[in-house]
């Protein structure tokens, strides 16, 4: 009786095994039929969104870039119209000047150079030149419409000027010159290319010196030809310098953006 119980047993076990497998089947083979259909669904749907993407991108960059180059047209307009380069400044030099000017376009630096017996001098012109002035003092001349107070405001031309003779070594002057005076900022020796020595002793600050030896430095360079009389040229021609290394510099800005 047992033996009848496990043989019935055994046989139902088949019996549903047999008529459970077609519909696992079935809906496994369906929910692998969903799955491949999200799947295609989904890839679809990204490949969409990333297509609007880069279009909105590429529409947005178009627009920006033409922008730009609207702006900077019209700033080009306003540097030619009113901060055009005056190109008499070039040939206004002052009698008496002694320096050939090397002017490369794309530098922010002039350079001056000339022969003095057996000395070669050079000086460096930054066309950044600012003023020096009191804020306080500068703010009440404007308040007040005072020319007086207005013209204590001191153009500053920064300079160095370098004095070689034949073996390399040079004096290394680091200028302010104004439309007055011409102040020694720095004074030291320089050796050759390829031998300085960065701890090499550059001497005191020039304002330690003695107050005649400071006259005497001084005197050295105005027979050199640095003096307070050729400032007003240099403060023209590197605020002429500068206008025309603006302009030039947004014209190749431009340039770029429209590429």
């Amino acid at each position: 009786m047992s033996m009848f119980r496990r043989a019935s047993s055994s046989l139902a076990t088949l019996a549903f095994r047999a008529v459970r497998s077609p519909v696992t089947l079935r809906n496994g083979a369906v929910s692998a039929e969903r799955l491949i259909l999200r799947t295609q669904q989904l890839s679809r749907g990204s490949v969409f969104s990333f297509s609007r993407f880069s279009t909105e991108s590429a529409v947005a960059k178009t627009t920006a870039d033409e922008n730009l180059v609207s702006v900077l047209e019209s700033e080009i307009e306003c540097a030619v119209n009113e901060e055009a380069p005056d190109e008499n400044v070039i040939e206004d030099v002052p009698e008496g000047f002694p320096f050939e000017i090397v002017d490369t376009p794309g530098e922010r630096t002039l350079l001056l150079q000339r022969k003095f017996e057996d000395e070669t001098i050079q000086v460096e012109v930054d066309s950044c030149a600012t003023y020096d002035d009191d804020e306080e003092e500068a703010e009440q001349a404007e308040a007040n419409d005072d020319e007086d107070d207005e013209n204590s405001v001191k153009l500053r031309i920064p300079m160095v000027v370098s004095v070689a003779k034949g073996d390399g070594v040079c004096l290394e002057f680091g200028v302010s010159a104004y439309a007055d005076e011409i102040v020694i900022d720095s004074l030291s020796i320089k050796q050759p290319q390829g031998s300085e020595n960065e701890l090499a002793y550059e001497g005191p600050d020039f304002d330690d010196l003695d107050e005649n030896l400071q006259k005497a430095f001084h005197r050295f360079l105005e027979i050199r030809g640095i003096k307070p009389s050729f400032t007003g040229f240099l403060a023209d021609y590197v605020a002429n310098k500068d206008s025309r290394e603006y302009l030039q510099w947004l014209k190749d800005v431009k340039s770029f953006v429209e590429k």
